[in-house]
């Protein structure tokens, strides 16, 4: 089902699960799970039987950032891929989701450290819980580097100003309670059990109608920068054919029927 050294690709139903793969590093970030991570979300895009993607790391952590070195294709692990960047040097970007962002829902479930590129890209996702002891934070600034994944234009729009610069300017860590506080995250749930919880939403989202959630999607994203009149006319405009599916007949239908829908993404 592809994926790549540091990157495990499953299937759980409808939805597709990316793991982080590297725990003797904490998951830090290689150039074998970049590409892992890239075509991960390729194939959910391309893939209709697709319709959530679950984003985890393995070994208790998320991600621990960037290895510097290893995503130079320094050493054995990343020499067979170093084509792949040469031929997309944007591929870590899109990897990252700095410069892509996947039609599906992605759901990120995490567990320990998710620092650094770990939180850059979390900021990618749709959906985040994590388990109690999991950590966050953009530590870039402590050693005098720069959160290029995105942080300093994502985080301000996602959090409170004042907590963004926070994060961003002290370099310091945050627990999971505290990341919720601020609204880095959605969910705190008991250690071991992030994936599990995700699983549940992720089977919530892949009952809905699949138009939909890709649209409703969309439009989130597409308006958030926009005026209140832009944003209401790019929202009638994307929303309104979703009721011409037969998805929406399907989903009529069921109600009146009183059973759950069958939907054929159509």
């Amino acid at each position: 089902m592809g994926g790549t050294e540091h990157l495990a690709v499953q299937r759980e139903g409808a939805t597709l699960v990316l793991t982080l793969n590297r725990p003797e590093a904490k998951n830090a970030l290689s150039l074998p799970m970049l590409v892992g991570l890239y075509d991960g979300w390729v194939a959910a895009d391309e893939d209709d039987a697709i319709r959530s993607i679950v984003l985890t790391g393995a070994g208790g952590a998320f991600c621990a950032g960037m290895d510097l070195k290893a995503l130079a294709g320094k050493g054995m692990e990343g020499e067979q891929y170093r084509d792949r960047l040469k031929a997309d040097p944007d591929l870590h970007w899109k990897a990252m989701l700095r410069h892509h962002r996947p039609r599906k829902p992605v759901i990120a479930a995490v567990e320990g450290h998710c620092v650094a590129g770990g939180t850059e890209i979390l900021q990618g996702t749709d959906i985040r819980l994590a388990g109690e002891s999991a950590t966050f934070g953009l530590f870039e600034v402590r050693r005098g580097l720069f959160p290029i994944g995105g942080s300093t234009v994502r985080l301000p729009r996602q959090i409170p100003r004042t907590h963004a610069l926070e994060m961003l300017l002290t370099g310091r860590p945050y627990s999971a309670r505290e990341a919720a506080d601020v609204g880095l995250i959605g969910h705190v749930v008991p250690d071991g059990t992030a994936l599990e919880e995700a699983l549940v939403i992720a089977e919530r989202i892949n009952a809905c109608g699949p138009l939909a959630v890709e649209a409703i999607k969309a439009s989130v994203y597409e308006t958030a920068e926009m005026s209140e009149a832009d944003g209401l006319a790019a929202e009638l405009k994307r929303g309104w054919p979703i009721f011409d599916t037969a998805d929406a007949k399907e989903g009529s239908r069921a109600f009146a029927e009183k059973r759950d829908p069958v939907f054929r993404r159509a």
